[in-house]
């Protein structure tokens, strides 16, 4: 890793950064790497190891929104999308790991003929918005499953959607090759099983009492972040955002990695690297046990072997679940706390933070310099917070 703050592990002692980065996740390892390659002192701090909480998850599927009803929001996402496939092979590169990354493509069946109304117009949408840099992205609608015996052509008895643009990664192996990135940085200091436990405008408490002094602190800790940055204000009508349990699997299947995610009704059936394909995964408000599998992520497997032929007999190999952060309003959380500017959140991505990350990085870190952010406003957290204390 980079280099240790041996400081850090004695209780009582201090420290300073000109930046502070909370959680390693991969919003706080993207921050990372980002403030690594600008020149910026910083220390990155987690509560477990690099990588863990909801980024140690196994889906990793790389989804576009819908292409109708345009908005910056989507053409945001679209941007990042097309952005990150950049972005990983320079990653790659400088650490020789695989991220697991390939633009796949998604297939959608349509189970019902109302549906291919709306596909139509969605493949008009779709070339018309998704389209950048002489490259064309395309919702193709399609009379017949291209790959029969990866989806089954009983599920799509209307046919069925193409989506070019969507892709899938390794979760694991996108943080691993993160992580190794930093490896030999000079400028970020990194601090693990030590994480904050109270923030305040100037300086965090970790677990073992070490104090740290900071220029600006990013707070990226997912569903975490959102009471250390409720910690910074007055109390808050509804939660600033709230952690949803989700579960998934991985089978072990042999099948062609160039084959596309399937998706109906919630549920993603995704091609790794390795010989294995993960399924999932459950949204869960309501739990007892955050970490445990249940007779929902069993239904999800039963469904997947329905979809798809190919894994009929496949074996389970991994049941995981973890808590991932969904803020108040479902969109990514970032930019400055309107009463403490020097703290930034980067927080908050629920479903999409692998395709966002890079870039909301990019943005919180051109903040620190002065320079507009360039999130859809939604993306605020100042807009987070006034929904939270008013409701709208």
């Amino acid at each position: 890793m980079g280099k240790s703050d041996k400081a850090a592990t004695t209780s009582g002692q201090s420290s300073s950064a000109d930046l502070l980065i909370i959680g390693g996740g991969v919003m706080g390892l993207w921050a990372a790497v980002k403030a690594e390659r600008l020149g910026i002192d910083a220390i990155l701090v987690d509560a477990a190891a690099l990588g863990g909480g909801a980024s140690h998850g196994l889906i990793g599927a790389l989804m576009p929104h819908m292409p109708d009803k345009w908005n910056e929001k989507k053409q945001f996402q679209f941007e990042a999308l097309v952005r990150l496939e950049d972005e990983v092979a320079r990653l790659e590169r400088e650490t020789g790991l695989s991220c697991g990354y390939r633009r796949c493509g998604r297939l959608i069946p349509l189970p019902k003929p109302h549906l291919v109304d709306i596909a139509r117009r969605h493949a008009q949408d779709a070339e018309a918005r998704w389209r950048t840099e002489g490259r064309q992205f395309h919702w193709r609608l399609l009379e017949r499953t291209p790959h029969p015996g990866w989806l089954d052509p009983a599920m799509a008895e209307a046919g069925v959607v193409e989506d070019t643009l969507a892709g899938r990664a390794s979760p694991r192996r996108f943080c691993a090759a993160l992580s190794a990135s930093l490896k030999a940085a000079r400028h970020v200091r990194i601090i693990e099983n030590n994480g904050v436990v109270r923030l305040d405008p100037d300086a965090a408490i970790l677990a073992d009492g070490h104090r740290i002094a900071f220029g600006h602190a990013i707070v990226a800790s997912g569903h975490e972040a959102f009471p250390l940055l409720t910690s910074l204000g007055p109390a808050l009508p509804r939660p600033l955002g709230l952690p949803v349990k989700g579960q998934s699997a991985l089978l072990r299947a042999d099948v062609d990695i160039a084959l596309p995610v399937v998706f109906l009704k919630g549920l993603y059936v995704v091609p790794h690297e390795g010989g294995t394909v993960a399924i999932g995964s459950t949204s869960e408000d309501t739990f007892d046990d955050p970490v445990s599998t249940d007779a929902q992520l069993e239904a999800l497997i039963e469904r997947a072997r329905q979809i798809s032929p190919m894994l009929t007999d496949a074996p389970v190999v991994e049941r995981w679940a973890g808590l991932r952060p969904k803020a108040i309003d479902r969109d990514p959380m970032v930019g400055r706390h309107p009463d403490h500017p020097r703290i930034l959140a980067l927080a908050g991505g629920f479903k999409v933070s692998f395709g966002l990350a890079h870039r909301l990085a990019d943005s919180v870190l051109s903040a620190l310099n002065g320079c507009p952010l360039g999130v859809p406003d939604s993306f605020l957290l100042s807009n987070h917070l006034t929904v939270a204390r008013t409701g709208a």
